[in-house]
């Protein structure tokens, strides 16, 4: 196992483990992430910044340290980035 933050990113990985106490677990389950579920890495800010990672079609922003606490396992899966193109904007009447 390893830390999501240390992941490479567009690798699909499994949440095995969250360390940290029921604080940590809570928050991340409001964000809809929990033990067993899939997720793939988008990017690594540089500087330690967060973590981005989509699951579920979700885009999630996770804090450095959060993503250090979720303990992972890969499937060697390179999963392709789609760019997601903006929103078009209503047509004025």
């Amino acid at each position: 196992m390893m830390a999501l933050d240390s992941v490479d990113i567009r690798r699909q990985v499994r949440v095995m483990m969250i360390d940290g106490g029921h604080r940590v677990r809570a928050h991340l389950n409001t964000l809809g992430i929990h033990i067993g579920d899939w997720l793939t890495v988008v990017e690594r800010a540089p500087f330690r910044g967060p973590v981005l990672v989509e699951i579920n079609g979700t885009r999630l922003a996770l804090g450095r340290g959060v993503a250090a606490k979720i303990r992972v396992e890969m499937d060697g899966a390179l999963q392709p980035l789609v760019r997601r193109q903006p929103k078009a904007e209503t047509e004025q009447r």
